[in-house]
């Protein structure tokens, strides 16, 4: 029997069915609505272009900025679920705020979208800082070759929680996840092969985090003996000092005076007798 049929066959059921998925959008819905929402509360942290300061100013340099407030203005129409922000910066760029779980339909609109058609993600980057809740600001560079334009999209997330991996829309998210999780730590859910790809595989901690310290965990070098490279860890063959360089010539007062090839006569340098 077909589910059609057996829905027909038994009303309370499918009454049953339709009220179980309008029970789970609406929590779904809800959680989504209870999450921070972290760039309403940090929209004065980032040095952005607002047109309704400066108007002639920002519509003589960038004659296109009409163009691109229209179209973020368009993406948070659509997507007003997960879009939280969107802004023009001052090198004349759109940039969409989104909450992590609008990652994949947002960045799936904007690559299949008639009016959007960014069909190459260019780049996949962090930033870190560590004293915010979130700590974790993820940035994806996107271009559109049909309209010759550019958009960042970022999102943000902390330690623990893994973001979805945009290997299935894009090809050349695979090296760029796995940088970013190489770099900071970042887990990126459903990636294909997520392992570290500039650093070894043994190699401990992500550099480009702020609490990673200056010498790292381990030292590298090659041992005669055992005729390979091997890992130790690191030692300091001193403490970092901190130097006083504000007058280094009270230190060597024989320098002081001026060398005998550079005195002139009656000149500032006149050797004392």
């Amino acid at each position: 029997m077909s589910c059609g049929a057996l829905l027909r066959r038994f009303p309370r059921l499918a009454v049953s069915a339709a009220t179980t998925a309008t029970a789970r959008t609406a929590l779904a819905s809800r959680a989504l609505s209870d999450q921070v929402d972290f760039y309403t509360g940090s929209k004065t942290e980032d040095v952005i272009l607002r047109r309704e300061e400066r108007p002639a100013e920002i519509q003589e340099a960038y004659p296109d900025i009409d163009k691109l407030e229209r179209f973020g203005k368009y993406v948070a129409a659509i997507l007003p679920k997960y879009v939280q922000d969107v802004r023009i910066t001052s090198t004349k760029e759109l940039e969409i705020l989104i909450h992590p779980e609008g990652i994949v339909p947002v960045m799936g609109m904007l690559k299949d979208h008639t009016n959007a058609q960014f069909k190459a993600l260019m780049e996949i980057t962090a930033n870190d800082v560590p004293g915010r809740e979130y700590r974790f600001e993820l940035v994806y560079c996107l271009l559109s070759h049909h309209y010759n334009s550019r958009c960042i999209v970022k999102t943000y997330t902390d330690e623990l929680t893994p973001v979805d991996s945009l290997t299935p829309l894009f090809k050349s998210a695979d090296w760029g996840e796995r940088e970013v999780w190489d770099m900071y730590g970042v887990y990126f859910a459903g990636h294909p092969d997520l392992r570290r790809i500039l650093t070894d595989y043994g190699f401990q901690g992500h550099p480009q985090r702020k609490d990673f310290p200056l010498t790292g965990f381990s030292e590298v070098r090659y041992d005669n003996e055992l005729a390979r490279i091997v890992y130790e860890p690191v030692e300091v063959a001193q403490e970092f000092r901190k130097f006083d360089l504000d007058t280094p010539w009270e230190l060597f007062p024989k320098h002081r005076e001026a060398p005998e090839h550079l005195i002139t006569e009656g000149g500032e340098g006149e050797k004392k007798e």
